[in-house]
């Protein structure tokens, strides 16, 4: 939606320095991203006209996303309906289970209704981004889960985006690690379009705007490793991050660096916007998801084979400590950790030593995931707390 002029963008602009570094499997996954598939898709997206609530447009729309959804082999899609002086609509639900922490999620958002044109800018372009990022992530392993959110009634007051945290995560007490909203991000034709704008928290509640700066300025950083574009930091607003942030919840998002001029009018569409400036913040936000959901490599059946027969943990089960024990020195730092059937984790170490005592004094009776990781990969053996 965004209706407010940003004068403060380079006020806050500030220059960003992270522990974020370069990772070739990621990268690998980034390029993937396909120009062609954005275009074919904001062209889709457009030609379904003005999408307000309770329009034919917007259904076609919903329909046309759920089906994307599924046909990528994604079982977990969810509509939640609600309804307001518009009409009734619904906000689409996506979930994508993690591994290691299947009750924690990354939400990554963005709102599919528009007014007054087909909003192929605002918002087809995070539509979009959502949907590629989907396709490339389907099919990697990653820590925690995601939720791709498609929002409606946001053109409305952020209708669907309240209804869903109203709805959802506050019964449910949802444990969210990050709201990472899209906003418009096609950029103006005719322009240079070579920045996008990452956006924190400084508003009330104060209690996650640290968290939120910390999570923006590794966006930003994340950003410039995996597109080839710049980034500054501004303040979020107006926009479906705002009831989680009111909840609570860390956020971030993304917002075009050149404001289009014709938001909200039959003028915004694939002529007035620059698609290869979308494709770029796709790839940057895809590094960045990449990162914020913590993605990891596959072991081979071969692979998985090596690590059992080169790590073992004694005793199992176990009572006051554990022997973590390598076949051969360490070459690197491997880190560890102890999660529970919950996903929750229990213990943190990095080891350096090829023997290796581990006290479990303070944990709880019960089965836990002992999780090795290496480089990209992760290795998991079970034990027994007793």
């Amino acid at each position: 939606m965004k209706k407010l002029v940003v004068l403060l963008v380079t006020l806050f602009a500030i220059n960003v320095t992270s522990a974020q570094t370069f990772n070739q499997f990621y990268a690998d996954i980034v390029a993937n991203t396909s120009q062609a598939n954005v275009l074919n898709d904001l062209t889709t997206f457009e030609s379904f006209g003005i999408k307000t609530v309770g329009s034919t447009a917007l259904t076609n729309t919903e329909n046309w996303i759920t089906s994307r959804y599924q046909a990528l082999g994604y079982t977990d899609v969810v509509l939640q309906p609600f309804t307001y002086s518009a009409g009734t609509s619904n906000n689409i639900i996506v979930t994508k289970t993690g591994t290691l922490y299947p009750n924690t999620f990354l939400i990554i958002d963005a709102h599919y209704d528009t007014i007054n044109g087909p909003g192929t800018n605002d918002n087809g372009t995070g539509t979009v981004l959502l949907l590629e990022l989907a396709r490339l992530l389907e099919n990697v392993e990653t820590e925690y889960s995601i939720k791709f959110i498609h929002f409606s009634g946001e053109e409305d007051g952020l209708v669907g985006s309240n209804y869903y945290v109203n709805n959802t995560v506050i019964p449910q007490n949802l444990d969210i690690k990050l709201v990472f909203n899209i906003d418009e991000v096609g950029g103006v034709n005719g322009m240079t379009n070579n920045k996008v704008v990452c956006e924190r928290d400084l508003t009330n509640p104060q209690s996650n705007n640290a968290a939120s700066s910390a999570a923006t300025s590794s966006l930003a950083t994340l950003i410039e490793l995996y597109s080839n574009l710049d980034t500054e930091i501004s303040n979020a607003y107006a926009s479906d991050y705002i009831p989680f942030e009111n909840n609570g919840q860390i956020i971030t998002g993304l917002y075009e660096s050149n404001i289009s001029p014709v938001n909200h009018t039959a003028n915004d569409n694939l002529a007035n916007m620059d698609v290869a400036y979308a494709y770029e913040v796709i790839k940057g936000s895809l590094g960045a998801a990449l990162e914020f959901a913590v993605a990891f490599e596959t072991l081979s059946l071969e692979e998985q084979e090596h690590f059992n027969e080169t790590i073992s943990i004694s005793p199992n089960p176990s009572t006051n400590y554990i022997n973590i024990a390598f076949q051969n020195p360490l070459q690197q730092t491997v880190d560890f950790k102890l999660i529970d059937v919950l996903g929750k984790q229990v213990y943190q170490d990095t080891l350096s030593e090829q023997f290796q005592k581990i006290s479990l004094d303070s944990i709880a009776a019960s089965q836990y995931f002992a999780v090795f990781k290496i480089d990209n990969k992760r290795f998991v053996k079970t034990i027994i707390v007793e």
